[in-house]
């Protein structure tokens, strides 16, 4: 989701309904406020986040909202869906029908989803641009060996898309186990690694999200707001 970004001028024209001529005129007075400073460039970029005031009165004051979830399994990552229950339906927070998913999980796949309504920093963490790392559990019907780290590391080809996966990092946990650290997520991405070895995954967990791990306190379906640190990682 994008972020909600427009000029000053043309923030107050739209909000208040009169002209950019006058809005330069108020501008110049030194009667807008952005954040708490004195505003007078009519070029100045703001967003749904940016606190604005005209002679006082507030014309915005959104609040980002940064929250993690422990996301169960047979819940979906959607708003709505007609056969299940969804991720929003789990929340508690007042402001949970403005918020949008970071990085969906599957149904079947559990663990941390982010949620926002800050589309900025939503794309920084999944555009595979930045290089975000995301650490998944996989849980495996067959054993895996010492040939899967070669194989995650050198990517692999996807034919149907023909696109090759970034290197990805494994680390073999026990005969059935591995730690996978990801900097995408294509469709099913994981699953279809594994697939190349013919070896199912019977369970997927997310753990982190770059510096963001999943709460240990939360029990699955709960949710907490993020922390400052957390948020700014």
């Amino acid at each position: 989701m994008e972020s909600k970004r427009a000029r000053l001028d043309r923030f107050i024209s739209a909000t208040k309904g009169i002209n950019r001529k006058h809005v330069r005129i108020l501008l110049a007075k030194g009667l807008v406020k952005v954040d708490g400073e004195i505003a007078r460039d009519i070029d100045q970029i703001v967003d749904e986040f940016s606190h604005i005031t005209l002679e006082g009165e507030v014309l915005q004051a959104n609040e980002p909202t940064y929250l993690m979830l422990h996301k169960p399994v047979g819940v979906v990552s959607a708003t709505v869906d007609d056969k299940h229950k969804t991720v929003i339906e789990l929340l508690t927070h007042p402001d949970k029908q403005q918020l949008h998913i970071v990085g969906r999980l599957d149904l079947n796949t559990s663990g941390l989803l982010l949620l926002t309504n800050d589309g900025r920093w939503s794309k920084r963490l999944m555009s595979p641009q930045h290089k975000v790392a995301k650490l998944y559990r996989v849980s495996l019907q067959n054993p895996i060996d010492e040939s899967y780290i070669k194989a995650f590391n050198d990517g692999m080809y996807f034919e149907f898309e023909d696109i090759t996966t970034l290197p990805a990092k494994l680390e073999i946990i026990d005969s059935h186990t591995a730690l996978v650290s990801l900097m995408e997520g294509r469709y099913h991405q994981i699953k279809r690694m594994f697939g190349r070895f013919r070896n199912p995954v019977i369970g997927l967990h997310r753990i982190s999200v770059g510096e963001i791990v999943l709460d240990p306190q939360l029990l699955a379906g709960q949710s907490r707001v993020l922390s400052t640190a957390e948020v700014c990682c």
